[in-house]
């Protein structure tokens, strides 16, 4: 690439790409703000548990919206796949 690509131009660049990296990030921005916040009134939960929980939450948002996006690029892309293509290496419920 003979041109400098921003930061900014790039993350919109994949957010168009893929709908679902904004929906990942924001999702766990919000998990970790919110556990963040719970974490004034935790009770008798050690802080390392809280932490892990917090953690735990927001992968799992993460890899969801993830999944999510694998699901409608496989049936995004296997619905505009040209007549002579074979489109099995994209996507896992495809048959061989």
């Amino acid at each position: 690439m003979s041109e400098y690509e921003g930061n900014q131009s790039k993350l919109m660049r994949k957010a168009k790409e893929n709908p679902f990296v904004p929906v990942g990030m924001a999702g766990f921005v919000g998990i970790v703000g919110y556990q963040l916040m719970k974490m004034k009134s935790r009770g008798n939960v050690k802080m390392s548990v809280h932490l892990i929980h917090m953690r735990v939450a927001a992968q799992g948002f993460v890899v969801g919206a993830m999944t999510l996006g694998l699901f409608f690029h496989c049936d995004y892309i296997g619905s505009r796949v040209k007549p002579n293509h074979d489109p099995t290496f994209l996507c896992l419920d495809k048959q061989l």
